[in-house]
């Protein structure tokens, strides 16, 4: 929930003279006629360009349903009727029409708005979503409950055409279509996830929008079914016929989601709001699952975002709202690069010299900038769609033949594929290289995408080597490790953002695994950090400096598996340790220390910094290290503390 500092904030963006008139979507049915709801919508429109282009956030997707978004709560009488936003990055609109337009500007930093739909925010956001492909099966799930309740109400899941490549959806709508629901999936089709959409749906969806005789007379079938109550009793017999019967013959083919005993309706366009209501009007009044099928444009509205690279405006920071120009600032000095940017880079280097290896993406081939691969190596790099478990399976298979796959997926979407993780990468021992992009708290996205608990999910798999890098040179000589024969599954976690080296192509070398290092010698007590986050030990340790103490800092590097040669260096020498991880301190890095403390009867203090056993909200990710206690100031105070306790038991 807002802080009531925010709550109480007042936005400095001003609404059209019809928008801010909404402050509900009651307001919008009971204060507006449909004649109204074009000019609705272009200032909801130009509101959502106001505010994003001065304070960041997903662009492009919202834009393009704004016309959708209106004519849903237009429509539908919401709360009541319950609408599943997928993913999310589509209902900023959504949240402005719901009672959050005075906070929208707060939208995805500290202690504000979420950028996603969140229950504890709003009972108009019904269910919570982060990644994609949720929306059938809450919605479904959510329409069965009611049913059993005896509720009657209308449920809606709006799903764009690249999450509906996910295993999940098609679950979904596989058990949807046999219960007896009063469901609509409404398909936004815009020929983009955040990258280009990929396979044999994309064409499929492709053919159904273009056919010139089904779109000819689309308009005259709607015309029919919006008159269908004048057929009196036999309406839904009469309504089924012609769907069957004009969709058979106009597509020549077997509409999937028909096979699946969904009503298909559409294509229409997405962007003609009046024709919208009136569809959507008309579903109200026909009973079991139904799909509309929408086709829409990322960008809807800005001519800029419409005209460029849809990918480029998914959530292109902040930008001049008058010229489309994107704002960027330039620092006076070269700055490090990105962690994916080089990851990218070094696996087209891995790739030159062994020629086995193979990169794979689901759906995120800019995001983890596996896209250099797939302009330099088409042949060797796959981008899978929105198919996190398909990712690592497929990985598998490549890897049985001898081929090394690195496969590349977010921390938090990794959690979709743990089963195959186990199964079939895991007991048949494979070489696959999984690259976890994003490790630790990523920012603005929130709990739904801070990669949080890959270290402890990962350390529990037999065969898996779990890494991270401190820096950039180590990420490039981890990867060259990972593609050495016999080697096994191996995993690389790495944060979002910008590394420390600007001189980051050095030579790659093995690292022996399991090997960590110690960066410094001291006396009074131990740190020990592993990946990028021990760039915070590093800070510290000069803080500790000015105060007189003296602490040791060692990078692990591997939590599984544990060097244990500098670990009995580290439980010999000190009885005060710390560890500083950016992943969750329950089964973490520091889990796995005080694991080998035991199992070695050693005995000293040890105090795990890292993320606590609860959701960490969104903010910017000093904010959130500061708010977990591991960033520098953190890490001073808990060293100073056990070096207090220390030097009392030495006076006592």
């Amino acid at each position: 929930m807002l802080s009531e500092s925010q709550s109480q904030t007042m936005s400095e963006y001003k609404a059209g003279p019809h928008l801010s008139q909404i402050n509900f979507p009651e307001d919008l049915r009971s204060k507006f006629s449909e004649k109204d709801l074009e000019a609705i919508c272009t200032e909801l429109r130009q509101f959502i360009v106001d505010v994003v282009s001065e304070k960041g956030g997903h662009f492009g997707a919202s834009l393009g349903v704004v016309e959708l978004t209106v004519a849903l709560h237009y429509v539908f009488n919401t709360p009541e009727d319950q609408i599943v936003w997928d993913v999310g990055h589509q209902a900023y609109g959504h949240k402005i029409l719901s009672g959050r337009r005075d906070q929208f500007h707060t939208n995805r930093i500290y202690k504000g708005l979420s950028g996603f739909p969140k229950r504890s925010e709003s009972e108009y956001d019904t269910f919570g979503v982060g990644h994609s492909s949720t929306s059938i099966s809450g919605a479904l799930g959510m329409a069965v409950a009611n049913r059993i309740q005896k509720k009657d109400c209308h449920h809606i899941a709006v799903i764009g055409d690249g999450a509906m490549t996910a295993g999940l959806a098609f679950e979904a709508l596989n058990h949807g279509g046999v219960e007896d629901t009063n469901m609509l999936v409404v398909l936004n089709d815009n020929c983009m996830s955040i990258d280009p959409n990929v396979g044999a749906l994309k064409e499929y969806l492709t053919d159904i929008t273009t056919s010139h005789t089904y779109n000819k007379v689309k308009d005259e079938v709607w015309n029919l079914l919006g008159k269908i109550s004048k057929f009196g009793p036999n309406a839904q017999a009469i309504a089924q016929k012609i769907e069957n019967g004009v969709k058979a013959a106009l597509l020549n083919q077997s509409n999937l989601f028909e096979s699946l005993n969904f009503r298909y309706f559409g294509p229409i366009d997405g962007h003609d709001v009046d024709y919208m209501v009136k569809v959507l009007n008309d579903l109200k009044d026909i009973p079991g699952p139904k799909l509309l099928h929408c086709v829409t444009t990322k960008g809807k509205g800005f001519a800029t975002a419409e005209r460029e690279s849809a990918t480029k405006w998914h959530a292109p920071g902040l930008f001049n709202k008058d010229t489309g120009e994107i704002i960027k600032v330039t620092p006076k000095n070269p700055q490090p690069p990105k962690f994916q940017d080089v990851f990218g880079h070094t696996i087209i280097e891995l790739a030159e010299k062994n020629e086995k290896i193979v990169g794979v993406t689901p759906a995120m081939p800019t995001g983890c900038s596996l896209k250099y691969m797939m302009e330099a190596m088409p042949e060797r790099a796959f981008d899978v769609g929105i198919a996190e478990q398909h990712a690592v399976t497929f990985s598998a298979g490549m890897a049985t033949q001898g081929l090394v796959p690195f496969c590349n997926i977010y921390s938090s979407f990794m959690q979709r594929a743990y089963d195959q993780v186990v199964h079939d990468v895991a007991i048949q021992n494979l070489n696959v290289v999984f690259c976890l992009d994003r490790g630790g708290l990523v920012g603005a996205d929130g709990p739904t995408h801070h990669g949080v608990f890959d270290i402890a999910y990962m350390r529990s798999i037999p065969n898996m080597v779990v890494s991270s890098p401190m820096d950039e040179s180590e990420l490039r000589s981890l990867m060259y490790t990972a593609q050495l024969p016999d080697v096994g599954p191996f995993s690389i976690r790495y944060p979002r953002g910008n590394g420390s080296l600007t001189e980051w192509k050095t030579p790659m070398k093995k690292i022996k695994i399991g090997a960590g290092r110690r960066m410094r010698n001291g006396e009074d007590l131990a740190i020990l950090s592993i990946g990028p986050i021990g760039l915070e030990a590093t800070k510290a340790l000069e803080e500790l400096d000015k105060n007189g103490i003296s602490a040791a800092h060692y990078d692990m590097r591997f939590a599984k598996p544990l060097d244990e040669v500098l670990l009995h260096e580290v439980f010999g020498k000190f009885d005060y340790v710390v560890t500083v991880e950016d992943g969750c301190v329950q089964g973490g890095m520091g889990s796995a220390i005080l694991e080998f403390m035991a199992d070695n009867e050693y005995k000293a203090v040890v105090k795990r910094l890292g993320i606590p056993d609860q959701f960490i909200e969104h903010g910017t990710q000093a904010e959130l290290y500061r708010e977990c206690g591991f960033d520098c100031t953190g890490i001073v105070a808990i060293c100073k503390e056990l070096v207090g306790e220390k030097r009392k038991k030495l006076v006592g």
